[in-house]
């Protein structure tokens, strides 16, 4: 038996494992594309083995330009570490796997220059399609796959100058529906507390509809705050300036957090300044997280539906693929409430300016905090 041995540079080919296997490359060829019933068992069974012994991988791209399809689609997410990326993803490798099509997933960590690299990996495993979730920053590729009449279709962020579908959750709606119910609450100075709004359509719409809702009640006070939650310590800097400006409002307090990663920033800068929900602050968040029930009495929250988004989007690239050529489609989803302790309505003497304390119970702190740095 041959023992093959490669350098960082060598590549096996068909031709070889064609060789070992004591076959003809067009056999090679038919199992690598799936087309089984023209084998034998015995030949599928010596050539899988002779492919798994010499590590040969096909060239996509290759295969693409071979066949006219790769069935391979791309998928480009801002941050995978954003539980809202994993969960859109489950519901896009399930349409794939329907489908019949692998799924691609490239991470490009917020970074401009990482999300070209990865359009141009892609690129070279010619997938026949893609599913976008951008920076927002620089689009200047995303432009140029447009003017290339390529198939993308957006997750959730829209691209101005780009005629490409999008599917993701109804922003606007589904903050309404939250500022709406910790108003009904009783909460009268509410903060929407965001990652940067700056060329984030989806972050802009739940602004959008967070104002309108606010703008409802002229009694009440809304602010919103952009965190950076990279930097340590900056969430919970940004609440204890918002929680001191309203100290003397006389008001009922309450946050909402723009996503799954905030309100697990504003949970721990609660927990460092010793307030609870809802006794001290109300709190409702963007995107139901397996911690939400768990967290004191339960994190009131907006619950996506994730899975739909990741599947829709992958049925709506594969129109665009089969030649669909018409407008431009948003598909926007609802959100759905889950209401739990964390913004429940504090009855009877609990009624009262909850802000002053908070105030207290910060002042306390920092004079705590403040002691043990002297001592």
């Amino acid at each position: 038996m041959r023992q093959n041995t490669k350098t960082g540079t060598d590549r096996v080919t068909i031709a070889q494992v064609a060789r070992e296997a004591g076959v003809s490359k067009t056999s090679v060829s038919r199992y690598l594309g799936g087309e089984f019933d023209a084998l034998s068992v015995r030949l599928r069974d010596q050539i899988g083995k002779t492919i798994a012994r010499l590590g040969y991988q096909p060239s996509q791209m290759a295969r693409g330009l071979k066949g006219g399809r790769t069935r391979l689609i791309g998928m480009l997410v801002a941050d995978i570490l954003n539980p809202y990326s994993v969960a859109v993803l489950h519901g896009a490798e399930a349409a794939c796997q329907k489908y019949g099509y692998t799924l691609m997933l490239c991470n490009t960590g917020n970074d401009e220059e990482r999300e070209k690299q990865s359009l141009a990996a892609l690129h070279s495993y010619s997938v026949e399609g893609l599913l976008f979730n951008t920076q927002g920053r620089n689009v200047t590729p995303l432009k140029e796959l447009g003017q290339a009449a390529f198939p993308v279709v957006l997750l959730d962020r829209r691209i101005e100058g780009c005629d490409f579908d999008l599917v993701g959750l109804d922003n606007v709606k589904a903050a309404q529906l939250a500022t709406r119910h910790l108003l009904a609450q009783g909460y009268t100075d509410i903060a929407l507390v965001v990652q940067p709004l700056y060329g984030v359509s989806s972050r802009q719409g739940r602004q959008a509809g967070f104002l309108q809702a606010m703008s409802e009640r002229s009694d009440c006070h809304g602010e919103t705050l952009e965190v950076h939650i990279d930097q340590p310590g900056h969430t919970a800097t940004v609440l204890r300036e918002f929680f001191e400006r309203r100290s003397g409002s006389g008001g009922r307090v309450a946050i909402l957090a723009g996503n799954g990663m905030v309100s697990l920033q504003i949970a721990l800068a609660l927990q460092s300044m010793k307030l609870g929900f809802p006794d001290d602050v109300g709190l409702l968040c963007f995107d139901e997280l397996s911690w939400s029930p768990l967290v004191g009495s339960g994190i009131s929250t907006i619950e996506q539906p994730t899975y739909e988004i990741g599947f829709t989007a992958i049925e709506r690239l594969l129109v665009r693929i089969n030649g669909e050529r018409s407008v431009r489609m948003e598909i926007l989803l609802d959100g759905r409430l889950i209401s739990r302790g964390s913004s429940v309505s504090v009855a009877g003497s609990e009624d009262m300016a909850l802000s002053s304390r908070v105030a207290q119970k910060m002042r306390k702190a920092a004079a705590t905090a403040a002691a043990g740095i002297a001592a």
